[in-house]
């Protein structure tokens, strides 16, 4: 029974309006149940779903057919739409108040018995990316590409109108140093080279400004060799933007206008302008640059009161240039030692040396091994910092500045969730500003650009490039974190010649070093280079978030596991030798087998 025509209507549009109305339907079928001999089908289509119904008293011939049909077999059918019996209306699906009575079907394509159940919320993820092609028929996995689709659009149509050029910069680039491994590609043609797959378009993007675009945007793949996990891939997608002629509170602007649209797409409200807090508070309250401010638990600083007292091992790490941060904790007196062990084994984990804590009890007084180092008039002194009241208890830790910061502010993420303190139905979002612009690498034993190289420091700090005061050098870079992830990032960039070849040398690069790698970025700042600034949100995060899916593989059509491998095509393969032969290699694996 060949049905010349394969689709007229959607499967999931269909209710009482279009009773009467002939239509054909095409998709697979989902689940098939037999009572009576009167055959139920719901067929479904990426719109979603509808009842077919074949009675072997109405239309034997359909009957027949759909009695060989198996799930997941692909139909299409034709026939009126009815109207259900009312007792058998099914409010689970739009289309539950109608069905058809098939006139004549067609079976387009058989399946095999599926690997798995597609609505099994238990399948291992290895054998969902192993046949993705079946996961993607999942409602969820649907549901999260048609979120995806709807924010690009979004964010597509928002910068359109703000007069942004979507311009695409090169995949095949020259390796450059900084930021995380790059994957290579070597040259056929040029023996013994490589190109590089780009960690992000942030040298073109600028190039862009020189060349006078004004307003680039693009949707970016990236690409970086690194270890990975649930929010990471080896191949991204960014949202990447660049403007001239333009200050930090420019672009602000316009991505809180963009981020306004991009939640609407997603069903959720949020109102510019968002919390702005510096680098320094962000680490002081809360011990992170990407703060989750759904609840409180904020760090405070005692160092001033323990240099007064007598624990010495504390004094001596403050005096060293260390601090110390702690966190109050209401109603932990109630801990138990074990608790308490515990709790100090995770601190120990996230690398402290230890945990210290103070109890105060229900009458007020208070209880720690550290009392016989502090006296009681300091301990009221710490209480009074902490906010704590009786039956509280505070957890503090003494060391390096960055390494306290980690550790508390690790530790306070995770009392937030132990306590339930995070309300899940909150969005909040806010921007970190004043980043510093180096950091030291004790694996470098050099100062190295927190963001990149081509970030702009602040100009009343210019003249510490000169002194070597690297340290105290802030840079216009702000980041926009939502919930406590960092969505994007960007900064205000270097248009000066002269500051950027500064930049290199403090980045201990020589003049012939920034020349190879950077020469062509440093040659056109010499041409008219416009001030410019741009950011970039990391789209696979941003769609995971809204989804509500703790992995961005789950927000990813044909993403790899967690060893960087491709379950599905079985990527990365070896090469033949012929392939190695043209490229001038030689494999070290075949060489060793």
């Amino acid at each position: 029974m060949i049905v010349t025509r394969m689709k007229t209507r959607n499967c999931g549009e269909l209710n009482l309006n279009n009773i009467g109305e002939e239509v054909t339907l095409s998709g697979w079928a989902s689940t098939i149940r037999d009572l009576g001999g009167i055959l139920f089908v719901e067929l479904r289509d990426r719109s979603g779903f509808f009842q077919i119904v074949a009675n072997p008293q109405i239309n034997p011939e359909v009957h027949k057919v759909l009695e060989h049909v198996r799930t997941e077999y692909v139909l299409t059918v034709k026939g009126k739409i009815s109207r259900r019996p009312e007792e058998t209306y099914n409010e689970k699906y739009p289309t539950g108040q109608v069905e058809m009575y098939p006139e004549t079907i067609e079976i387009l394509s058989e399946s095999k018995v599926l690997p798995f159940v597609l609505d099994d919320e238990n399948v291992s993820e290895d054998v969902r990316l192993k046949y993705r092609y079946l996961d993607l028929r999942r409602e969820k996995m649907l549901s999260n590409l048609v979120l995806r689709h709807k924010i690009v659009q979004a964010v597509r149509n928002n910068l359109n109108n703000k007069d942004f050029l979507e311009v695409e910069t090169p995949i095949l680039i020259k390796t450059t140093p900084e930021g995380a491994r790059d994957y290579l590609v070597p040259s056929r043609v040029q023996e013994g080279k490589f190109y590089a797959l780009p960690q992000s378009p942030q040298i073109f993007k600028q190039l862009l400004m020189v060349g006078g675009i004004e307003r680039y945007y693009q949707i970016a793949k990236c690409f970086r060799d690194e270890d990975l996990r649930a929010d990471r891939q080896p191949e991204f997608t960014q949202i990447d933007m660049e403007m001239s002629f333009v200050e930090q509170k420019d672009v602000i602007k316009v991505v809180e206008d963009l981020i306004v649209d991009a939640f609407k797409a997603a069903g959720v409200e949020v109102k510019p302008p968002f919390t702005q807090i510096t680098w320094q508070e962000a680490m002081d309250r809360f011990g992170s640059d990407k703060p989750d401010t759904r609840f409180g638990l904020e760090l405070f600083d005692i160092g001033d009161i323990i240099l007064e007292s007598e624990f010495d091992i504390v004094k001596k790490t403050l005096q060293a240039g260390g601090i110390v941060r702690g966190i109050r904790i209401e109603g932990g007196a109630k801990f138990s030692r074990k608790d308490i062990d515990d709790i100090t084994k995770l601190a120990m984990s996230f690398g402290a040396k230890a945990l210290a804590n103070i109890i105060y009890q229900e009458d007020g007084t208070p209880k720690s091994p550290v009392m016989k180092f502090v006296t009681e008039e300091q301990a009221k002194r710490i209480q009074d910092r902490a906010g704590a009241k009786a039956g509280d208890i505070i957890f503090f830790v003494a060391d390096k500045p960055k390494l306290v910061y980690d550790i508390m502010g690790r530790l306070r993420l995770h009392f937030g969730k132990m306590l339930n303190l995070i309300d899940e139905n909150k969005h909040a979002l806010l921007w970190v500003v004043d980043f510093p612009m180096f950091e030291w690498s004790d694996e470098e034993g050099r100062y190295m650009a927190m963001h990149h190289p081509f970030t702009s420091p602040c100009l009343e700090d210019l003249d510490k490039l000169d002194s070597g005061d690297l340290g105290n050098v802030k840079s216009i870079a702000y980041d926009i974190v939502y919930n406590g992830t960092e969505l994007g990032g960007g900064s205000v960039r270097i248009h000066s010649s002269e500051v950027q070849r500064k930049i290199f040398k403090a980045l201990g690069l020589t003049e012939e070093e920034a020349a190879e790698k950077f020469g062509f970025m440093v040659n056109a700042l010499q041409y008219g280079t416009p001030p410019h600034a741009g950011l970039a949100i990391g789209l696979d995060r941003l769609v995971a978030l809204l989804a509500r899916t703790e992995s961005i593989r789950d927000v990813i059509a044909f993403p790899k596991n967690s060893g960087a491998k491709d379950l599905m095509s079985d990527a990365p393969g070896e090469a033949t030798l012929q392939q190695l032969r043209e490229l001038h290699l030689k494999s070290t694996a075949r060489v060793n087998a």
